[in-house]
């Protein structure tokens, strides 16, 4: 049976080069490879139980045999010319498909749980929307209860402003917080994690 509930997450295929790029000036392509990999093996585990439905949105062409098993997740490409347009076109997606809650994570949060998740979803009963604030200046979870198209517009995305210039679009709006946690960008993010270590001195 359907859920009302829809979590979108956004992923990149896992190519030599092409993710963790900041990560790789530190540690190299094919540490940051294997880095992303962990991230995203890590990303499937704490998502595939969860009660709402899964859809994973693959920045190339969906991968059939992956740590995301078809059982669990539905597998589409992300559309749009850049991370606004792409989100932006994933929720709408969502609430065409009469989804009544739409929550969009990365894949690229290490202490991110199961149970961060559940709590975006229960605060969505008695907000319009929630953020999970990442250290950086970003967000790592969105979530809505009706497509809200200006939250990705005129969004300088990858800067230390996108959180401050999103809350400041929904400043009349009911929004809840998450706590905030740390995206994975460069060594220092991987430092003080013990599975990363390998990596560092490899």
């Amino acid at each position: 049976m359907k859920s009302k509930n829809l979590l979108i997450i956004f992923t990149k295929n896992p190519e030599l080069g092409k993710c963790k790029t900041r990560l790789a000036k530190s540690i190299g392509d094919t540490a940051a490879l294997e880095v992303y990999k962990k991230l995203l093996q890590h990303t499937a585990k704490v998502t595939q139980d969860l009660s709402a439905d899964k859809a994973v949105f693959y920045n190339i062409e969906p991968i059939d045999q992956d740590d995301f098993s078809s059982t669990y997740f539905s597998k589409k490409t992300q559309r749009g010319n850049d991370l606004g347009e792409k989100m932006s076109n994933a929720f709408q997606g969502g609430f065409q498909n009469n989804y009544e809650k739409v929550v969009i994570i990365g894949s690229d949060l290490y202490d991110l749980q199961t149970r961060d998740i559940d709590e975006a979803f229960l605060q969505l009963t008695h907000n319009d929307y929630v953020i999970g604030p990442a250290k950086d200046g970003g967000y790592y979870l969105l979530g809505m209860k009706k497509f809200t198209p200006e939250v990705f517009q005129e969004i300088n995305w990858s800067t230390a402003t996108v959180l401050k210039e999103t809350l400041h679009i929904l400043k009349n709006k009911k929004v809840a917080l998450l706590t905030q946690k740390n995206d994975i960008d460069t060594i220092d993010d991987i430092k003080n994690i013990e599975v990363f270590q390998q990596y560092i001195n490899s």
